[in-house]
Protein backbone atom coordinates (compact mmCIF):
# COMPACT_ATOMS: atom_id res chain seq x y z
CA UNK A 1 0.00 0.00 0.00
CA UNK A 2 2.66 2.15 0.87
CA UNK A 3 1.86 5.87 2.45
CA UNK A 4 -1.67 7.81 1.67
CA UNK A 5 -1.66 10.94 3.28
CA UNK A 6 -5.56 12.91 3.34
CA UNK A 7 -5.92 16.03 4.45
CA UNK A 8 -9.41 16.39 6.22
CA UNK A 9 -9.21 19.76 6.66
CA UNK A 10 -6.86 22.64 6.99
CA UNK A 11 -7.40 26.40 8.39
CA UNK A 12 -7.82 28.60 11.22
CA UNK A 13 -11.52 26.81 12.39
CA UNK A 14 -9.45 23.46 12.46
CA UNK A 15 -7.06 20.87 11.28
CA UNK A 16 -6.29 17.32 10.91
CA UNK A 17 -4.51 14.84 8.39
CA UNK A 18 -4.60 10.88 7.92
CA UNK A 19 -2.09 8.57 7.09
CA UNK A 20 -2.38 5.53 6.42
CA UNK A 21 -0.30 2.19 5.35
CA UNK A 22 -0.96 -0.97 5.26
CA UNK A 23 -0.76 -1.71 8.45
CA UNK A 24 -1.61 1.71 10.56
CA UNK A 25 -4.12 4.62 10.07
CA UNK A 26 -2.53 7.88 12.08
CA UNK A 27 -4.10 11.01 12.83
CA UNK A 28 -1.60 13.95 12.55
CA UNK A 29 -3.81 17.02 14.98
CA UNK A 30 -7.16 16.17 15.73
CA UNK A 31 -8.59 20.17 15.40
CA UNK A 32 -12.28 19.35 14.76
CA UNK A 33 -15.39 17.97 17.02
CA UNK A 34 -15.47 14.04 17.53
CA UNK A 35 -18.46 14.17 15.33
CA UNK A 36 -16.99 15.96 12.51
CA UNK A 37 -14.11 13.61 12.82
CA UNK A 38 -16.32 10.72 12.25
CA UNK A 39 -18.17 12.76 9.39
CA UNK A 40 -14.62 13.55 7.74
CA UNK A 41 -13.63 10.06 8.27
CA UNK A 42 -16.48 8.27 7.30
CA UNK A 43 -15.98 10.37 3.45
CA UNK A 44 -13.12 8.44 2.79
CA UNK A 45 -14.17 5.12 4.23
CA UNK A 46 -12.47 4.95 7.60
CA UNK A 47 -14.07 3.63 10.43
CA UNK A 48 -12.83 6.39 14.08
CA UNK A 49 -12.28 2.62 15.69
CA UNK A 50 -9.50 1.97 13.83
CA UNK A 51 -7.54 4.78 14.27
CA UNK A 52 -4.43 4.16 16.13
CA UNK A 53 -2.83 7.01 17.11
CA UNK A 54 -2.94 11.04 17.15
CA UNK A 55 -0.05 12.89 16.74
CA UNK A 56 -0.48 16.20 18.19
CA UNK A 57 1.93 19.01 16.59
CA UNK A 58 1.32 21.98 19.21
CA UNK A 59 -1.72 22.70 21.67
CA UNK A 60 -3.71 25.66 19.71
CA UNK A 61 -7.26 24.54 19.74
CA UNK A 62 -7.33 24.66 15.47
CA UNK A 63 -4.95 21.30 16.06
CA UNK A 64 -6.30 19.27 19.30
CA UNK A 65 -10.14 20.71 19.62
CA UNK A 66 -11.29 16.95 19.42
CA UNK A 67 -7.92 14.79 20.63
CA UNK A 68 -9.50 13.84 23.69
CA UNK A 69 -12.86 13.05 23.22
CA UNK A 70 -11.60 11.13 20.08
CA UNK A 71 -8.80 9.51 22.27
CA UNK A 72 -11.48 8.68 24.65
CA UNK A 73 -14.45 7.74 22.83
CA UNK A 74 -12.78 5.52 20.31
CA UNK A 75 -9.24 4.40 22.07
CA UNK A 76 -6.35 6.23 19.93
CA UNK A 77 -3.06 6.81 21.68
CA UNK A 78 -2.49 10.33 22.07
CA UNK A 79 1.15 11.31 21.79
CA UNK A 80 2.46 14.67 22.25
CA UNK A 81 5.80 16.34 24.08
CA UNK A 82 5.60 16.86 27.51
CA UNK A 83 4.32 21.09 26.96
CA UNK A 84 1.62 20.23 24.92
CA UNK A 85 0.21 17.37 27.15
CA UNK A 86 0.68 20.14 30.30
CA UNK A 87 -0.89 22.52 28.39
CA UNK A 88 -4.02 20.18 27.57
CA UNK A 89 -4.08 18.69 31.09
CA UNK A 90 -3.21 15.21 30.02
CA UNK A 91 -1.96 12.61 32.30
CA UNK A 92 1.44 12.26 30.59
CA UNK A 93 1.73 8.56 32.04
CA UNK A 94 -1.56 7.48 31.44
CA UNK A 95 -3.56 10.11 29.02
CA UNK A 96 -0.49 10.82 26.36
CA UNK A 97 2.44 9.48 25.65
CA UNK A 98 5.45 11.83 25.52
CA UNK A 99 7.77 12.06 23.11
CA UNK A 100 11.15 14.63 22.38
CA UNK A 101 11.88 16.64 19.50
CA UNK A 102 13.98 14.77 16.81
CA UNK A 103 13.47 11.80 18.33
CA UNK A 104 11.97 9.23 15.96
CA UNK A 105 8.60 7.74 17.66
CA UNK A 106 8.14 4.34 16.11
CA UNK A 107 4.24 4.98 16.43
CA UNK A 108 3.02 1.80 14.85
CA UNK A 109 5.04 -1.57 13.06
CA UNK A 110 5.41 0.35 9.81
CA UNK A 111 4.88 3.97 10.76
CA UNK A 112 7.42 6.53 12.53
CA UNK A 113 7.90 9.53 12.71
CA UNK A 114 10.42 12.40 13.49
CA UNK A 115 8.84 15.47 15.19
CA UNK A 116 11.06 18.90 14.38
CA UNK A 117 10.52 21.45 16.43
CA UNK A 118 9.95 24.92 14.40
CA UNK A 119 8.96 28.46 15.85
CA UNK A 120 5.03 29.55 16.84
CA UNK A 121 3.90 31.56 19.48
CA UNK A 122 2.89 30.31 22.75
CA UNK A 123 3.90 27.13 21.53
CA UNK A 124 6.59 24.05 21.51
CA UNK A 125 5.30 22.80 18.07
CA UNK A 126 6.93 20.60 15.92
CA UNK A 127 6.47 19.58 12.50
CA UNK A 128 6.52 15.84 11.57
CA UNK A 129 9.04 13.70 9.24
CA UNK A 130 6.76 10.80 8.18
CA UNK A 131 8.86 7.36 7.45
CA UNK A 132 5.78 4.40 6.75
CA UNK A 133 4.85 1.99 4.24
CA UNK A 134 8.56 0.80 3.08
CA UNK A 135 10.91 3.67 2.44
CA UNK A 136 8.23 6.29 1.55
CA UNK A 137 9.48 9.97 3.23
CA UNK A 138 7.16 12.63 3.81
CA UNK A 139 6.70 15.36 6.05
CA UNK A 140 3.56 17.77 7.41
CA UNK A 141 4.57 21.21 8.75
CA UNK A 142 2.55 24.23 9.54
CA UNK A 143 2.42 26.92 12.00
CA UNK A 144 5.64 28.25 12.06
CA UNK A 145 7.09 32.00 11.65
CA UNK A 146 9.92 31.24 9.80
CA UNK A 147 11.34 27.85 8.63
CA UNK A 148 15.00 26.68 10.74
CA UNK A 149 18.28 25.20 9.65
CA UNK A 150 17.19 22.55 10.77
CA UNK A 151 13.83 21.80 9.37
CA UNK A 152 15.34 22.45 5.85
CA UNK A 153 17.65 19.32 6.11
CA UNK A 154 15.00 16.97 7.01
CA UNK A 155 12.61 18.57 4.03
CA UNK A 156 14.82 17.79 1.62
CA UNK A 157 14.94 14.58 -0.15
CA UNK A 158 11.02 14.29 0.94
CA UNK A 159 8.89 12.71 -1.40
CA UNK A 160 5.83 14.15 -0.20
CA UNK A 161 5.89 17.60 1.67
CA UNK A 162 2.68 19.12 3.58
CA UNK A 163 3.39 23.01 4.30
CA UNK A 164 1.74 26.37 5.11
CA UNK A 165 1.44 29.12 3.33
CA UNK A 166 -0.62 31.15 5.32
CA UNK A 167 -0.87 34.50 4.53
CA UNK A 168 -0.10 36.65 1.02
CA UNK A 169 2.01 39.49 2.63
CA UNK A 170 -0.46 42.78 0.70
CA UNK A 171 -3.60 41.26 2.12
CA UNK A 172 -2.27 40.98 5.44
CA UNK A 173 -1.07 44.58 5.84
CA UNK A 174 -4.12 45.96 4.07
CA UNK A 175 -6.63 43.89 5.83
CA UNK A 176 -8.79 44.51 8.60
CA UNK A 177 -6.84 43.06 11.81
CA UNK A 178 -4.96 45.13 14.31
CA UNK A 179 -1.65 46.26 13.95
CA UNK A 180 -0.36 43.94 17.02
CA UNK A 181 -1.95 40.65 15.23
CA UNK A 182 -0.15 41.67 12.24
CA UNK A 183 3.15 42.17 13.40
CA UNK A 184 2.78 38.96 15.56
CA UNK A 185 1.56 36.82 12.35
CA UNK A 186 3.99 37.96 10.29
CA UNK A 187 7.03 37.33 12.75
CA UNK A 188 9.31 34.60 13.57
CA UNK A 189 6.57 32.89 16.32
CA UNK A 190 3.88 33.79 13.70
CA UNK A 191 3.12 31.83 10.14
CA UNK A 192 4.67 31.45 6.98
CA UNK A 193 3.27 33.67 3.63
CA UNK A 194 3.30 32.60 0.69
CA UNK A 195 6.59 34.49 -0.62
CA UNK A 196 8.24 32.41 2.57
CA UNK A 197 6.91 28.70 1.72
CA UNK A 198 7.65 29.66 -2.31
CA UNK A 199 11.03 30.30 -1.13
CA UNK A 200 11.78 27.45 1.39
CA UNK A 201 10.27 25.16 -1.15
CA UNK A 202 12.68 26.71 -4.08
CA UNK A 203 15.41 25.49 -1.84
CA UNK A 204 14.34 22.00 -0.54
CA UNK A 205 12.72 20.79 -3.35
CA UNK A 206 14.43 18.03 -6.15
CA UNK A 207 13.12 15.45 -8.52
CA UNK A 208 12.20 12.99 -5.17
CA UNK A 209 9.30 15.21 -4.25
CA UNK A 210 6.62 14.14 -6.34
CA UNK A 211 3.62 16.53 -4.00
CA UNK A 212 3.06 19.35 -2.33
CA UNK A 213 0.36 20.44 -0.45
CA UNK A 214 -0.28 24.23 0.63
CA UNK A 215 -1.66 24.08 4.33
CA UNK A 216 -3.33 26.07 6.54
CA UNK A 217 -4.22 29.16 4.12
CA UNK A 218 -5.59 32.37 6.09
CA UNK A 219 -9.50 33.13 5.31
CA UNK A 220 -9.08 36.89 5.15
CA UNK A 221 -5.41 37.28 4.23
CA UNK A 222 -4.78 35.05 1.44
CA UNK A 223 -6.31 33.21 -1.41
CA UNK A 224 -5.57 29.52 -3.15
CA UNK A 225 -5.01 31.29 -6.36
CA UNK A 226 -2.14 33.32 -4.74
CA UNK A 227 -0.33 30.99 -2.70
CA UNK A 228 -0.06 28.57 -5.82
CA UNK A 229 0.86 31.37 -8.17
CA UNK A 230 3.37 32.60 -5.61
CA UNK A 231 4.51 29.11 -5.25
CA UNK A 232 4.97 27.98 -8.93
CA UNK A 233 6.08 31.44 -9.98
CA UNK A 234 9.61 30.55 -7.66
CA UNK A 235 9.54 26.73 -8.44
CA UNK A 236 8.73 26.92 -12.15
CA UNK A 237 11.23 24.29 -12.72
CA UNK A 238 9.91 21.70 -10.59
CA UNK A 239 7.92 18.78 -12.24
CA UNK A 240 5.82 17.88 -9.15
CA UNK A 241 2.16 18.29 -8.38
CA UNK A 242 0.85 21.28 -6.06
CA UNK A 243 -2.21 21.42 -4.90
CA UNK A 244 -4.30 23.17 -1.95
CA UNK A 245 -5.78 22.14 0.87
CA UNK A 246 -8.82 23.81 2.35
CA UNK A 247 -11.13 23.83 5.03
CA UNK A 248 -13.80 22.04 3.76
CA UNK A 249 -11.81 18.60 3.06
CA UNK A 250 -11.22 15.96 2.17
CA UNK A 251 -10.82 16.55 -0.95
CA UNK A 252 -7.95 14.53 -2.27
CA UNK A 253 -5.48 11.79 -1.42
CA UNK A 254 -1.36 11.60 -2.18
CA UNK A 255 0.20 8.22 -1.84
CA UNK A 256 3.66 9.10 -1.36
CA UNK A 257 5.92 8.86 -4.02
CA UNK A 258 3.37 9.37 -7.08
CA UNK A 259 2.21 12.74 -8.58
CA UNK A 260 -1.16 12.50 -9.29
CA UNK A 261 -3.62 12.96 -6.29
CA UNK A 262 -6.56 11.06 -5.89
CA UNK A 263 -9.28 12.89 -5.33
CA UNK A 264 -12.21 11.79 -2.69
CA UNK A 265 -15.33 12.40 -4.67
CA UNK A 266 -14.56 9.73 -7.12
CA UNK A 267 -13.83 6.92 -4.61
CA UNK A 268 -17.56 7.29 -2.73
Amino acid sequence: MGLEITHLGSGSRGNATLLQTDASKVLIDCGFSGRQMERRLGMIGVAPEDIDAIMLSHHHSDHVQGAKIFSRRWGAEIHANFTTCARLGLDPVNQCRVFEALDRVQVTSDLAVLPVPVPHDDADNVGFIIHGGGNSRAAVVTDLGEPTDELRRHLKGCEHISIEANYDATRLAMGPYPARLKSRIAGRGGHLSNRQTADLLNEILTSETKSVVLCHLSDKNNAPHLAESEVLFQNDEWGGELRISGQSGPEFSHWVGQAEAEVISTRR
